[in-house]
């Protein structure tokens, strides 16, 4: 007998929810600051084939990336006879297989039930240094991928209830910060045994039979309110470009050109720069993730996020072109900011199809923060991004100081860092007049400044939104760009959003995040809601006259 409705939307919940306890069980127990105060990982249940069952509310672009890496791991240990076997995991972090950048580790748990492959438990998380030249593993130095840090191709981290210690060993020797390296596998570990014994105890409850019922009910559930909610949308093909600001100067173009039709969205980035030989280029999986989170937020969070969601969705991207680079290009940077340019062209493509539902630009930039040194008794390294402001939007202001668009993460606490390592933070605020004017303003960026307490700390800033500054919309005004400055013997110097400095005591770095967006015109902003921003200190009684009362005079 078929099980009733009920009985398969408990295994559809119990699904995301078994994702969510993934995600809370890596965090508890890893080691780093990265994943145990900021959270960068994710975590998701697939079936057999690869394909998305469930996912927790983690980081955008691991989370949309997290298919094509697992669809890639499965034919990759087909082609290599390794076998998926029961109580074992793989891991790897090789982007242009697992879909992000290096420091992203992917670790796959292959679910059995009555002897046979059912299912995946995969979780995806940041380590904070994984080698390569610099601390944190990432910068505009590297030519080639290897110049990032270690590769770690798919191999048997996990098999026969034991770790394979020749695998782990050789991952964490690359590292600055073994010991940390470790203990986040550890977790990763931990969290795929928490994934898979939810999913096992689904199988032995209601049976095999029922567990892909529900899997095929949710998919067409999803794939069909998909198609509905683009009945929304404004049919037609709609382009729009944006920049991205390369190490020296240049700028780096994307181009989508975005096709709705009643069958379906198509994202076509045909006109896109050519990869480069610096770190921003972005791998497919990538690509996919800025446009699958912009469809999905267009369309609404109460689809179920599942393979179906995204059937819908097809996206192509150039061989060759940054947002679709050839091994062995550097892609560090590319998972960080240029996922996030790509969420911006895709979101300004579509402002036309779905006018009021797309708000102005947000900040634009992670604001990677990489920090490293020898150390008095062991090497050290850091790594976090700083929040920004979001655009505003058709009957709201953009949220002031948080992480945006293709990234989900908290911050790190201070006293976390200051506790850990030799750094003080000296400043961490809002930043006043940053927000970009509108009916609507922009949301206001962060200021956060580091000062290196050791000789030879290397500082690592890798941001974006310098020049090409954060869009406003229907007469909104842009946000500010983001800004970099050294103080250094009572000095203070401009820097460039892509520098590696090496610090002495005693030298501040500041870095200053962009602002989101205006909507709508800025004289049409209420009188009270601009004296808030000035009683609050996000905008200065100059730059309001200058913005808002000038205007409306």
């Amino acid at each position: 007998m078929k099980p009733d409705p009920v009985t398969l939307q408990i295994l559809t919940s119990s699904l995301e929810y078994a994702s969510e306890e993934m995600g809370l069980a890596l965090r508890n127990s890893a080691y780093s600051p990265n994943i145990k105060e900021r959270m960068d990982h994710s975590a998701a249940v697939f079936d057999s084939e690869g394909r998305l069952l469930a996912q927790a509310e983690h980081i955008p672009v691991h989370l949309g990336s997290l298919p094509w890496g697992l669809k890639n791991l499965i034919r990759y240990c087909a082609r290599e006879g390794m076998e998926l076997a029961k109580d074992s995991m793989v891991v790897s972090n090789d982007p242009y297989i697992t879909g992000t950048h290096l420091n992203d580790v992917t670790v796959a748990a292959p679910i059995f039930h009555g002897g046979s492959l059912t299912a995946f438990a995969v979780n995806k998380a940041h380590h904070a240094d994984v080698g390569g030249a610099f601390p944190g593993s990432i910068s505009m130095k590297a030519r080639v991928l290897s110049e990032e840090g270690f590769v770690l191709e798919p191999s048997i981290l996990w098999r026969r209830n034991a770790f394979v210690e020749s695998n782990v060993e050789r991952f964490a020797a690359a590292s600055r910060t073994p010991t940390e390296r470790k203990g986040d596998l550890k977790a990763q570990v931990a969290a795929n045994f928490s994934g898979a014994r939810r999913v096992k105890a689904l199988l032995d409850k209601y049976g095999l039979e029922a567990f892909e019922l529900a899997a095929a009910r949710s998919f067409k559930h999803s794939e069909k309110l998909t198609l509905a909610r683009l009945r929304r949308f404004r049919k037609g093909t709609f382009t729009a470009s944006d920049f991205l600001e390369g190490p020296a100067g240049e700028d780096l173009k994307l181009t989508a050109k975005v096709r709705i039709s009643p069958s379906g969205i198509d994202v076509d980035y045909t006109g896109t720069s050519k990869q480069v030989d610096y770190p921003l280029n972005a791998v497919f999986g990538v690509t996919l993730s800025g446009a699958y989170f912009v469809v999905r937020c267009l369309l609404g969070d109460d689809i179920p996020p599942n393979h179906g969601a995204f059937a819908p969705v097809t996206v192509h991207a150039p061989p060759g072109t940054v947002l679709n680079p050839t091994s062995p290009h550097p892609v560090g940077g590319g998972n960080v900011e240029t996922s996030q340019r790509n969420a911006d062209v895709v979101f300004r493509a579509l402002a036309a199809s779905v006018p009021g539902r797309v708000p102005a630009a947000a900040g634009g930039s992670m604001n990677n923060v990489m920090i490293g040194g020898s150390g008095k008794s062991a090497p050290w390294a850091f790594y976090e991004t700083i929040g920004v402001g979001l655009g505003g939007g058709r009957e709201t202001d953009g949220l002031d100081g948080i992480q945006a668009n293709m990234t989900n993460t908290m911050n790190t606490p201070i006293e976390e860092i200051e506790r850990s390592l030799p750094i003080r933070m000296v400043r961490y605020e809002f930043r006043p007049d940053s927000s970009g004017a509108g009916r609507f303003r922009g949301g206001s960026g962060l200021i956060r400044g580091y000062m290196a307490l050791e000789a030879g700390t290397i500082f690592t800033v890798l941001a974006d939104r310098e020049r090409h500054l954060p869009w406003g919309l229907l007469r909104g005004r842009a946000g500010s760009g983001t800004e970099v400055t050294l103080e250094r013997k009572g000095k203070r110097t401009r820097i460039r959003t892509k520098s590696t400095l090496e610090l002495d005591v005693g030298d501040v770095i500041e870095v200053r995040t962009a602002g989101g967006g205006g909507y709508g015109d800025p004289k049409k902003r209420g009188p009270s809601k601009i004296r808030r921003d000035v009683n609050n200190g996000l905008l200065t009684q100059g730059r309001a006259r200058r913005e808002y009362v000038r205007l409306s005079a």
